[in-house]
């Protein structure tokens, strides 16, 4: 029985996936080694979970990782998956071909495919709940634009966008309710200081303050963090 394995496409090298988990990067200490200035060292990780296989995006890198051409955070793969990192690209093989566990496909459906916009704003946004403070707030339409560089118009349209994505129904909170639901999705943790890559570097930015910053990075994906408080003098 063939082994489960990434394919690279530009050497044509299969790799076959460790039992628990892969790592892929440009670093020489990955498992999975992508020889291109596009692929972060450390850029993402394959975690293997009995017949079952997910990729996480790792946050670090600018050039994100898709899944047959969509820029995700973490997906459930499948054999025939086309992987990129940056610009290079991998086939995904040899996992084992069975139905999928009914709570497996309602998981997978379970979470929206972002963009890589969307998926900037919402690292932004829960970026104060995931710093060593308590009791923080969500950061405001005008802090998430101050820190990704756009205008908080521009920011309001990808809120509204991922309310109905993931269907965060009108009201008080709002902003806090989309954040809770987005750490219970496990879509975001906290990103390090500092990354193996110079250009690669992040600080995060506390509630109240501007950042000077580069473009931002897609979010890490872990276990749900922090829930935020509900606090009804919060706008909407």
């Amino acid at each position: 029985m063939e082994s489960p394995h990434l394919r690279i496409e530009s050497t044509s090298e299969i790799v076959r996936l460790c039992p628990d988990i892969t790592t892929i990067g440009r670093g020489a200490s990955v498992d999975v080694h992508l020889d291109h200035p596009s692929v972060s060292k450390l850029h993402a990780e394959i975690v293997r979970r009995g017949p079952y296989a997910y990729v996480s995006d790792l946050g670090l890198s600018r050039n994100g990782t898709r899944v047959n051409g969509r820029v995700v955070a973490q997906r459930l793969l499948e054999n025939g998956d086309v992987l990129a990192f940056g610009s290079e690209r991998c086939l995904v093989g040899g996992l084992p071909a069975e139905d999928m566990l009914p709570e497996v496909s309602l998981r997978r459906s379970a979470i929206p495919e972002l963009t890589r916009r969307e998926v900037d704003v919402v690292a932004a946004l829960c970026q104060p709940a995931l710093s060593d403070e308590a009791f923080v707030a969500p950061a405001t339409a005008r802090e998430i634009a101050a820190d990704l560089v756009v205008t908080e118009a521009a920011v309001k349209q990808h809120l509204l966008r991922l309310y109905q994505k993931l269907r965060i129904a009108e009201g008080p909170n709002r902003r806090t309710r989309l954040a809770n639901e987005v750490m219970a999705l496990g879509l975001v943790r906290p990103l390090p200081t500092a990354d193996a890559d110079s250009h690669d570097t992040r600080q995060p930015v506390a509630p109240g303050t501007t950042a000077t910053r580069q473009a931002a990075p897609p979010a890490n994906v872990l276990p749900p963090g922090p829930r935020l408080p509900a606090d009804s003098q919060l706008a909407s």
